[in-house]
């Protein structure tokens, strides 16, 4: 089976200067339909930028230096009446002239109907903004390709890069350091061993306890538990950022074995993740097309494998933490699947519930949101990130001067003018996501990053909000008659 391209980003040592084409042709001598791709971009994203203020009640945009590949959520540091301080986790796709980065950067982000229409829509694309600042940066062994935070203290992270190992972070403990070139690697607090070949994206954190899952180039599955090496880690949600610090420190880059190691795809694993409730239940995507689900209880071999989940790779996958009968997978062939597993047999014989088609290119990632059962996101090469509820399949809803949307689909989040690389949505502020594209060929920089939330119009209950705007249209009527 033909794999599509490895990379996310942009590929290394490539710039905006040195970028060709596969002819060998500069990317500066573009051709009629380059441009032409170009100009349709640059309407639909000035379409867009004019109605932010209308779809989004709080956005910023910020200019990446380079590409991105990963972008995570961290703890919230401050709470304050207008406006949250939070960790974001941002990876940083150089060239050969400088290290690869792992950003920790410190974030303002608004709370819900606070910022001022003429706030979220007279923002400068080339710009900084002044809501994202870097605390500290990590010099990185390699491309940052997968970063995913430990839910019982957000201020350790795993990073998978091109090699075997899984690589963990305390980024409190961790020293800030200078993006010099020839400068030292910084050092993970700890490694975790046991694929035979690279793993490259398959990453994922236990919500239940402090495991780790990978996925990789070897075919194989390959599961850890990080208290194997610390056991009080387990109690590090509850205790102080330093005393968390001191015993990861102790780990003084020290290696940890697998837990167990599953075999059961026929090519190479594209991504991981736990069921929400257990780190001994998880599911599984490849390039062979297969969705696996495994339970490490009754061994290493497959509990269930669904052929062909997708007439093509299958590059993401995602468990509900509302209701963990469903899974979302995604794949090359621009579509977003839903699996009910009570309707999946012990012979791997299952349909997808619904399949989502709302995207005109390869789908790069897909989340279930934590604020609603029913609702997902997906991003894809078309530079759109979709905002879905399965609940809408079926459902005659006024679509406005758009016939082709697709069933399910509520919001289109257009503010990228190329592939959107990854998204998060924030468990600690509702409907918020942050999300990144490697649109450096539109800007000044390498990329751009987002946070974002709809306006709760959207979201929210549909009476709920008509009784909303009855009461406004109301207050309008009588003002205008007192005037």
């Amino acid at each position: 089976m033909e794999s599509t391209p490895r990379k996310r980003g942009r590929p290394k040592g490539s710039t905006k200067a040195n970028d060709k084409d596969a002819a060998g042709t500069p990317s500066r001598i573009k051709s009629s339909a380059a441009r032409k791709r170009n100009l349709a971009v640059d309407e639909g994203y000035t379409h867009w930028k004019q109605l932010v203020p209308v779809l989004y009640d709080w956005l910023a945009s910020h200019n990446l230096t380079w590409p991105s590949l990963s972008c995570r959520w961290g703890p919230v540091l401050e709470q304050g009446a207008q406006k949250n301080k939070q960790r974001l986790y941002l990876s940083e796709q150089t060239d050969h002239t400088q290290p690869n980065t792992l950003i920790i950067a410190n974030c303002e982000v608004v709370k819900p109907r606070v910022a001022a229409e003429s706030h979220i829509a007279n923002f400068n694309e080339d710009a900084r903004s002044p809501h994202v600042k870097t605390y500290k940066t990590l010099l990185h062994p390699g491309e940052v390709n997968r970063i995913r935070e430990l839910p019982q203290n957000k201020n350790i992270i795993a990073t998978h890069t091109d090699c075997p190992e899984v690589l963990i972070w305390d980024v409190e403990a961790q020293p800030n350091r200078h993006a010099i070139l020839g400068a030292e690697d910084s050092r993970p607090d700890l490694v975790l061993s046991g694929h035979q070949d690279d793993a490259e994206f398959a990453l994922a954190m236990c919500p239940a306890e402090p495991f780790v899952l990978s996925g990789g180039k070897d075919k194989s599955v390959v599961l850890w538990s990080i208290q194997d090496h610390v056991s009080t880690l387990t109690n590090a949600g509850t205790q102080s950022a330093e005393s968390a610090s001191s015993i990861v420190k102790a780990a003084d880059n020290s290696t940890v074995g697998p837990r167990g190691i599953f075999q059961g795809h026929t090519d190479t694993v594209e991504d991981v993740q736990f069921c929400p409730s257990t780190s001994q239940q998880f599911c599984s995507v490849g390039d062979d097309s297969c969705l696996i689900l495994w339970d490490a209880r009754i061994g290493s071999d497959p509990v269930v494998k669904v052929e062909k989940a997708h007439n093509a790779d299958l590059h993401c996958v995602d468990w509900n933490s509302h209701d963990e009968n469903y899974i979302l997978t995604r794949s090359a062939d621009n579509t977003v699947c839903m699996f009910d597993r009570r309707n999946i047999s012990a012979s791997g014989v299952g349909f997808p519930v619904h399949i989502f088609s709302g995207h005109k290119a390869a789908v790069l990632s897909v989340q279930w949101s934590p604020d609603k059962c029913s609702v997902f996101g997906s991003s894809a090469e078309d530079g759109l990130l979709n905002i879905w509820d399965y609940e809408k399949v079926g459902q005659k809803e006024d679509t406005g001067s758009d016939p082709d949307t697709s069933e399910g689909l509520f919001f289109k989040h257009a503010g990228h003018r190329d592939k959107v690389v990854d998204f998060h949505w924030n468990v600690d502020d509702p409907w918020t996501i942050v999300s990144v594209s490697d649109d450096g060929e539109f800007s000044v920089g390498g990329g751009t990053l987002q946070m974002w939330r709809m306006t709760d119009l959207l979201s929210r209950p549909k009476d709920e909000v008509l009784a909303e705007l009855q009461k406004f249209k109301d207050h309008v009527i009588e003002c205008s008659k007192t005037s």
